[in-house]
């Protein structure tokens, strides 16, 4: 049996823009994906089996949960059997916008060519598990185009301390999209467009959210903010805490603030947790994770299973010991 232990990094989004509905049904969006150090758990026992046997047991009952989805996909397309059983201890809240869920297929995705030794082109899988699935197997920051799937690496940031907030309000995506009213045709694509690429080449010249941050933006903060005064206040309140920008990730709930030193961030969190806004509010410190700490981290957890004549920190996806 072959095992490992893995973190499963959670996302958050600088910048979110929607734009006109496509044919297929999804919206065109503009996004920069960020990992953050915030992180649910997953423990993984292999072992070969003339039959297929999928297992997971966890912190939360999760229906059609991701990571068997995800497990269930590869052994297709690798054409083999195998006894799977996954431990999974969720820390990224559910439904909060930060990416859990689709975290979690890409660790599986990342790992299971490893210990199974069979190498499959996994990009195709993970756009079919979900959006920001594809964005998971390179981690750092990115620029997302399209529906979301398809992501392109940017430069790192320097590693700077966050807080996120989550309320525990649940904010259904579908009717998020609706209340925008983004139809085949949306007349302030070329400008949102123009404003979104203006926050990129900052983030691109400056290398610290914290410093372009003041031209970010979150279209859904407009509807979602609105149906969710609760939201609005702790937005506010992040906002005015010292940080240096705050903004809603994905279609919401949780709320991250970037702050421009480790002191502020814990000025800001000791002040946090005694309002009484933030009753019931999980407030969790994190930082910004960059895509060469990612993988190296990916590298580090899989260390016991690569590929020894191939340890190089510029080749990804890691490559496994046992690979025919």
């Amino acid at each position: 049996m072959r095992f490992v232990k893995l973190r499963s990094l959670a996302k958050i989004n600088l910048d979110l823009r929607i734009l006109h509905q496509r044919s297929d049904g999804f919206h065109e969006l503009r996004t920069v994906f960020q990992t953050i150090s915030l992180s649910d758990s997953i423990e993984i026992e292999y072992e070969k089996s003339r039959r297929t046997e999928l297992t997971i047991e966890g912190s939360v009952d999760i229906p059609d949960n991701l990571v068997l989805r995800a497990a269930r996909a590869f052994l297709d397309a690798a054409r083999i059997h195998a006894r799977i059983h996954f431990r999974l201890n969720k820390k990224i809240p559910m439904g909060a916008g930060l990416g859990g869920g689709s975290s979690n297929a890409a660790a599986v995705l990342l790992a299971l060519p490893v210990l199974s030794g069979r190498a499959v082109a996994v990009d195709r899988i993970a756009a079919d598990l979900g959006s920001d699935v594809p964005f998971f197997l390179q981690g750092g920051t990115a620029v997302a185009i399209g529906r979301g799937t398809e992501s392109y690496g940017l430069p790192d940031l320097i590693q700077e301390p966050i807080l996120i907030a989550a309320s525990g309000v649940h904010v259904s995506t579908g009717p998020a999209y609706q209340a925008l009213g983004r139809g085949l045709t949306f007349t302030q694509s070329s400008s949102s467009i123009r404003s979104f690429q203006e926050f990129v080449c900052a983030l691109g010249r400056k290398r610290r959210a914290t410093l372009a941050c003041a031209l970010s933006r979150n279209d859904f903060e407009a509807v979602v903010l609105k149906q969710y005064p609760k939201l609005k206040t702790i937005l506010g309140k992040l906002s005015k805490s010292g940080a240096a920008g705050a903004r809603m990730t994905g279609s919401g709930s949780a709320v991250f603030a970037l702050y421009r030193s480790g002191l502020e961030r814990e000025r800001a969190l000791t002040k946090l947790t005694r309002d009484r806004s933030f009753s019931g509010c999980e407030v969790t410190p994190a930082s910004l994770i960059g895509r060469r700490a990612y993988q190296r981290l990916w590298r580090d957890q899989l260390r016991e299973h690569l590929d020894p004549d191939e340890a190089c920190d510029e080749l990804w996806p890691p490559r496994s010991r046992y690979a025919r």
